[in-house]
Parts: C-alpha cells; sequence; structure tokens
C-alpha cells in the first residue's frame, strides 16, 4: 500500500514527508483493518513532522482523524463487519486495568498509546484499530467532512466541558482553529453568549457568521466576562490575558497537546477569586461517543 511517512523530523518546508511502500497490515485479534477513506491533517501531526513531540517511531506514518470502511475482521471481532463505516481517532489503545482507566479517565493511563504517534495513522491506504477504539459512522456523511470530527470535534467537545460549560452561560474561545469552529457550534447549540478571540481577519468573519457575540484580539476589551473559556492556541503568553478576561468562578481550560512557556502569573489579577486554570491530556472514548451523538432532541445533550 502507498502511506506518507516520517523518518527524520524537521521543518515543514525541508519537506521531511516521504510518500513509500508498505505492507498492507494484518488485524490482530479483537482489531479490523481499515481502508481509509479520508483522513484529516491535525495540528498534532505538524507537532510530530517538526520535533515539538518526541518520534516514538521510525518511520512513522501520521494521521488520527481518519474515515474509513472495515475491509477485514481479526479474530473475535463483534462490533463490526466488512464494509461498515468506522472512525478512528487519537487515542489507539489503553491498559484497561490502572487506576486511571477503572474511574473512566482513561486519557491519563500510562501505557496509553496513540494513533499516527505510536502506531501507524490515517496517511496511508489501510491501518488498523482495536474494534473496540473505533466508531461507528454513518454512510451519508461525507468522508471529508467527517474527518475532522475525530479530533477536531472530539478535543473540542473535551475542552468545553473541563471548561465548565454550562447552557447559556458566557463562554469564549481563544484561537479559531479547526477545534475553535467547531466548538464555537456547540456553545451555540447550548445557547452560550460567545466571545471569540482570533487574529486574522478571515477568521473574525467566520466567526462571526457562525453567531459569535463578539469577535476581537487578544488585546481588546470585550463587552462581557466570560464563565467558561476554551483555548486552543500553541502560545502560552496568551494564558495570563486569557484569566485575565474570565468573570470570578471562571475556568480556562487550554485544548492543546502543546503549548509554550506560560509567563510568571499575578496572583490577584489571573487566579484569585476562584479562577479556574485546567489543561486538556487527549480524550476518552466517551467523550468521542457523547460528541458524535449530539443533536436535537438528544436527552444527554448537557456539557456538565
Amino acid at each position: 500500500m502507498k502511506a506518507v511517512s516520517l523518518e527524520k523530523q524537521s521543518p515543514i518546508e525541508e519537506l521531511p514527508l516521504n510518500l513509500s511502500e508498505f505492507p498492507v497490515p494484518e488485524p490482530k485479534a479483537e482489531e479490523v483493518l481499515v481502508k481509509v477513506e479520508a483522513c484529516g491533517v491535525c495540528r498534532t501531526d505538524l507537532h510530530i513532522v517538526e520535533g515539538d513531540l518526541p518520534l516514538r517511531a521510525s518511520p512513522t506514518i501520521p494521521g488520527h482523524q481518519i474515515v474509513g470502511t472495515v475491509a477485514e475482521a481479526g479474530a473475535g471481532v463483534t462490533r463490526f463487519t466488512v464494509g461498515e463505516r468506522v472512525g478512528i481517532a487519537w487515542l489507539h489503545h489503553t491498559c484497561s486495568e490502572c487506576f486511571h482507566c477503572r474511574r473512566g479517565e482513561e486519557n491519563l493511563c500510562s501505557e496509553a498509546r496513540f494513533t499516527g504517534w505510536d502506531v501507524p495513522g490515517g496517511f496511508a491506504e489501510f491501518t488498523t484499530v482495536p474494534e473496540t477504539f473505533a466508531y461507528a459512522l454513518p454512510s451519508t456523511i461525507p468522508a471529508p467532512t467527517a474527518a475532522p470530527l475525530l479530533c477536531a470535534g472530539i478535543i473540542g467537545y473535551r475542552t468545553l466541558r473541563r471548561a465548565g460549560v454550562e447552557p447559556g452561560r458566557p463562554a469564549a474561545i481563544w484561537g479559531y482553529g479547526a477545534a475553535g469552529h467547531i466548538a464555537l457550534q456547540l456553545l451555540k447549540y447550548w445557547e452560550c453568549p460567545t466571545l471569540v478571540f482570533t487574529r486574522t481577519r478571515r477568521h473574525q468573519e467566520e466567526a462571526k457568521a457562525l453567531g459569535a457575540e463578539w469577535v476581537g484580539t487578544a488585546d481588546q476589551i470585550p463587552p462581557f466576562l466570560p464563565h467558561s473559556a476554551a483555548a486552543f492556541f500553541p502560545n502560552g503568553s496568551l494564558v495570563p490575558r486569557a484569566l485575565e478576561l474570565l468573570e470570578p468562578g471562571g475556568i480556562l481550560a487550554l485544548g492543546g497537546i502543546h503549548l509554550s512557556e506560560i509567563p510568571s502569573l499575578n496572583y490577584d489579577k489571573h487566579l484569585y477569586r476562584e479562577r479556574t486554570l485546567t489543561s486538556v491530556t487527549n480524550a476518552t472514548r466517551r467523550d468521542g461517543e457523547d460528541f458524535l451523538l449530539l443533536g436535537p432532541g438528544d436527552p444527554d445533550s448537557n456539557p456538565g
């Protein structure tokens, strides 16, 4: 099969990715072989390619926003049959036995393995995944439309939950990329007045068109302060500003896997009055399942 692979990390301008031939992988017991229809490109893929994250295998086949169909089922597979549409996300496998896994916090499992980092990903014609880590997807959604939901969507959803979003309460999005634009749509679904902080005019116009109450840059003063803020920027220098623009008792959740150094915080200005700063580490399968099932009339659509 053809695959785009990485052997040595370097700036993307130096073209470190190669189109290569690999054997078609064979599914192990309780795994499925997936014929890839589409795979989104995530900022995390760039972090792996350029060395912001360490290289865990060489060669590596990146890609973890995968939509495809089951081409073959390994021994013991019961969830899927050949021809069914599935999605594959960042989380590939966990131990299921540690303290965190038993608490439903499998995203914190120390034995977790990740698609396109520890194991071959979706920049290929075929890939494999444990059947319990694949998501059932309808065949009615075009593959390129569905692919970003497998990471930008799931991480956006978890970030909003970590930020304590409540339907109807003011919220903010910092950084309007793939996750940000999906998070904004979720906030509108929950009827949250939403601020969007982003630098580029194109993103500001898009956010306004999708229903943001206000859009602007980090140095501007918004018309209200949010209770919840979701940050999708890689620039740690923005963290103090995002904390400063929280209402008392507000929560800022950092949704990126990589963040540059955060400057010193002033306790009175940034944290006092019970403001909370928290991070987001990957996502659980429950996050993905809940997000992908969201829709009008869903009884479990409350983000809390």
